[in-house]
């Protein structure tokens, strides 16, 4: 018999739930009923239903937004302000997936350019891609399922997603206002397990037709790489963040904003700032600045509104940051801040010059951290920045235009903020890493065109 699935809280570790976890022989009955949903085209609801259930499961969460957010810092140890955030991103997600359905169609396709095209006229039209297994991750557990639900209802395709292991509570209940909001059980399905093995099964299953991974880069390419052949995915990692600091900046104005690009969520979000690299001229004081705001970071529960910071999703993931700032402090780097609050959570912390070849230079932390390189040469800051085989958003902070638009040309990103910091986002907006960080493109309208086949129809004998 397959063991419950515990959840815990982050912060605390005390017990949330047992829920009953998946096994083989279950998966294969929702993978069976899912594909039996898509094969049969009359059961298709048309875009007039799914736009009523997107705009419907919005209402419904609207109601619920108090009861989610508690759940998000509860299972996933974010500060309930920024978890009441991330429901009402969700909101504006459904909405954004109905809506879009508006302008989602084929397009003509010239005819009678030739003699042998002419008395011809072509069109495309869109279809859903096929089933598509999610696998999501901890840090965003409603809002990554939102974009990984949302879509395929949208454009029509059987959904069935795996949430993680620790945070798999938001997904069940969104799950369930769907079923509420009038979508067929068939049509939106969960896998809840712990089981890599099985996750894997279901990933790389033939009537899968897309995977939406969001997750560890060595689970992704390794998927990826096990995929049947027709099998199209999308693959949305991690990076090491880079920001570019001219001297032209503000400190006093940019400080804040830096700050909540790296510490937000206690810096476990795949775009959180990193690397700063800091002109040599404001080295000085940015460093000061930098490290008294995080300082006066409040760090604790977060079900309560006054936290800023909250834990780490797991005590091992204290004990990996921990030793990762021990090494590059016993190689030289100076640190302000930092420490242990308890097991689960570390206080925030900065590091100034740590070695080239120090994990936090080289691998993504995941944890409440930045390092903070000086320089002199921008072409030099820009060449460590895209340095790493990882590329995903990037920012400058400059006042000088041309220092700006030079970091916005040369560096490696999918996206280069101005003045800005890298973990911004919009749902609507495109959304990919590049290189290691990742494969597709993300947000919701790009996802809603990867999750569906444009068809071709040509009709002859038109005079």
């Amino acid at each position: 018999m397959t063991p419950n699935l515990k959840v815990y809280q982050a912060f605390d570790r005390a017990l949330i739930t047992e829920i009953p976890a998946d096994d083989a022989a279950v998966l294969e009955h929702k993978l069976d009923v899912a594909a039996k949903a898509y094969a049969d085209r009359r059961a298709w609801l048309p875009a007039h239903r799914r736009m009523a259930i997107l705009r419907r499961v919005s209402e419904l969460l609207s109601e619920n937004r108090d009861r989610f957010a508690i759940m998000i810092a509860r299972e996933g140890g974010k500060p309930l302000t920024d978890a009441i955030i991330e429901v009402t991103r969700a909101i504006d997600g459904l909405v954004n997936a109905a809506d879009e359905l508006r302008n989602f169609g084929g397009k003509e396709i010239p005819m009678g350019l030739t003699a042998a095209s002419t008395n011809r006229w072509a069109f495309t039209t869109k279809e859903p891609i096929g089933v598509v297994a999610a696998i999501s991750a901890f840090n965003h557990p409603l809002n990554l399922i939102i974009h990984q639900i949302a879509p395929a209802v949208a454009v029509g395709c059987p959904v069935i997603v795996k949430p993680a292991a620790t945070t798999p509570i938001s997904c069940i209940e969104i799950v369930k206002l769907f079923w509420e909001a009038g979508l067929d059980e068939r049509w939106c399905q969960t896998v809840i397990t712990e089981d890599n093995a099985l996750a894997e099964s279901f990933a790389t299953d033939q009537r899968v037709a897309f995977l939406s991974f969001i997750g560890s880069a060595k689970v992704g390419w390794y998927l990826k790489s096990k995929l049947p052949p027709g099998t199209r995915c999308a693959l949305e990692h991690g990076g090491a963040a880079p920001v570019i600091v001219d001297r032209s900046a503000s400190v006093d104005a940019i400080v804040g904003t830096i700050v909540k690009g790296g510490y937000y969520h206690a810096g476990q979000v795949c775009v959180s700032v990193q690397r700063l690299f800091v002109h040599n001229d404001i080295l000085s004081n940015f460093t000061d600045a930098l490290a008294a705001k995080v300082a006066s970071l409040r760090v604790g529960d977060p079900t309560l509104k006054e936290m800023e910071v909250g834990p780490l999703i797991l005590p091992r993931e204290t004990e990996r940051v921990a030793s990762w700032i021990k090494e590059a402090t016993d190689a030289g780097a100076r640190q302000f801040g930092g420490g242990r609050l308890s097991e689960t959570t570390l206080l925030p912390s900065v590091l100034l010059d740590p070695p080239a070849d120090a994990k936090v230079s080289r691998l993504e932390v995941f944890g409440p951290l930045t390092c903070v390189y000086g320089y002199s040469d921008i072409d030099e800051a820009i060449h460590v920045a895209n340095s790493l085989p990882y590329a995903f958003q990037a920012s400058v902070f400059s006042t000088d235009i041309a220092v700006a638009l030079k970091a916005a040309r040369h560096l490696d990103a999918s996206a280069v903020l101005v003045n800005d910091h890298t973990a911004f986002r919009t749902d609507w907006m495109p959304f990919a890493g590049r290189r290691q960080s990742g494969y597709g493109v993300g947000g919701i309208p790009w996802t809603m065109e990867e999750m569906a086949d444009d068809k071709m129809v040509v009709l002859n004998g038109v005079s």
